[in-house]
């Protein structure tokens, strides 16, 4: 079987950060188990002529990011080759499994499949939801709404986004949803060493709240003098204010700016903290959440995160309701008994609820009755759930 993981774009510094993690992890573990899976997307940030052929050992077909409507961020670059050969791309897979948003790469790669009858799976994560804004409203009359009702399964994350999801086509109308949260591999627990750790490691945008993150340090600072803590991440408009913030609280001797990390450094960097603080506000199923997890280093996290309820239900570590709550949460956690138990609890929950095996079970599932509900001579080759 060939599968297609096609996700909007893929940079040197991880600029796009859990979509294209979550399709690499996929295509990856895939491949693992016999399954001829690539990568599909742009890239941006490369030195011109030296583009990737190949990411994390994940063959890939990478084009070159044109920023057509800059305004737009992510959602306004495109590749004119690329989309001059999408439906010569989708018929040479069995299955094409977009990572969907309202953008000019991921919608007319998912129309191509449809009309060339391929066996198409969607995954949103979190990523289109009931929007009045005009370019949105759009995209879904030409194609978002056409997608969603014809695909042959839509992948969810929660509840929360299925419903989300039928706002936006029309309750009763979403094309087979199938929950399927995001799953990583385990890693070697930490040790913990040295002064206490806290790590920040995402985008630097409003969503994320960093400045959430900066404005719990003196807290912290004032029972653990020597703590410190790192901010990791590429910048989308925060970094700035949240370092200011830094020097406005007079603690920048504590903080330590990494900038954005590779995907083993990042792990690299959960494995040192002692606490690991995601202060954003509806985050879907942060796969830094579960990297974090994977090494059994605890979490903080709002109430409006996608896996609050399994942070809270399995004590993984801490859920709090407002930004200034941030501080309490990391001391509880900096307590050595506190923080041993959750760390427990967060590597069990990967391996018990959340691992990528459990993923690629519930994947190639999907794939098996969608290419089996297709007509034979619509797919290149033989197709079965399990390759």
């Amino acid at each position: 079987m060939k599968v297609l993981h096609v996700v909007t774009l893929h940079t040197p510094t991880n600029a796009f950060g859990g979509p294209t993690r979550v399709a690499l992890n996929l295509a990856r573990g895939l491949r693992g188990r016999g399954v001829d899976a690539e990568l599909v997307t742009l890239g941006d940030g490369f030195p011109e002529g030296a583009l990737p052929d190949e990411v994390e050992g994940v063959p890939a077909r990478i084009f070159r990011a044109r920023h057509v409507l800059p305004r737009f961020e992510v959602s306004g670059i495109t590749s004119p080759s690329l989309l001059a050969g999408a439906r010569r791309l989708v018929r040479s897979a069995d299955v094409v499994h977009v990572h969907l948003m309202r953008d000019l790469i991921t919608l007319p790669v998912a129309v191509a499949a449809l009309q060339c009858g391929r066996p198409l799976v969607l995954q949103t994560h979190g990523m289109v939801d009931p929007s009045d804004k005009p370019l949105a409203k759009v995209l879904d009359a030409l194609a978002t709404k056409r997608l969603l009702r014809r695909a042959d399964a839509v992948l969810h994350l929660t509840e929360w986004e299925r419903t989300d999801l039928e706002a936006v086509v029309g309750e009763g109308n979403l094309a087979r949803p199938v929950r399927l949260p995001n799953g990583t591999a385990l890693h070697q627990p930490r040790v913990r060493s040295g002064p206490p750790t806290v790590l920040y490691l995402a985008r630097f945008q409003t969503r994320k709240r960093p400045k959430a993150f900066a404005e719990a340090i003196p807290e912290v600072l004032r029972h653990y003098p020597d703590a410190r803590f790192v901010l990791a991440g590429p910048d989308s408009g925060e970094l700035a204010g949240t370092l200011e913030t830094v020097r406005t609280l007079g603690v920048e001797k504590s903080v330590r700016h990494v900038g954005p990390l590779s995907h083993a450094e990042a792990l690299e960097a959960f494995r040192a903290a002692d606490v690991y603080v995601l202060p954003s506000v509806d985050e879907p199923f942060a796969m830094s959440l579960l990297e974090s997890m994977s090494v059994g280093t605890p979490v903080v996290v709002r109430e409006s995160n996608g896996l609050a309820p399994d942070i809270e239900r399995s004590g993984a570590g801490r859920v709090v309701r407002r930004p200034e709550d941030v501080g309490k949460a990391v001391l509880e956690l900096l307590d050595d008994g506190a923080n041993q138990a959750a760390s427990q609890a967060a590597w069990r929950l990967i391996r018990d609820e959340l691992s990528l095996d459990a993923v690629l079970d519930v994947l190639q599932d999907v794939y098996g009755t969608a290419t089996r509900e297709r007509s034979p001579a619509s797919s290149p080759r033989s197709a079965s759930g399990r390759s």
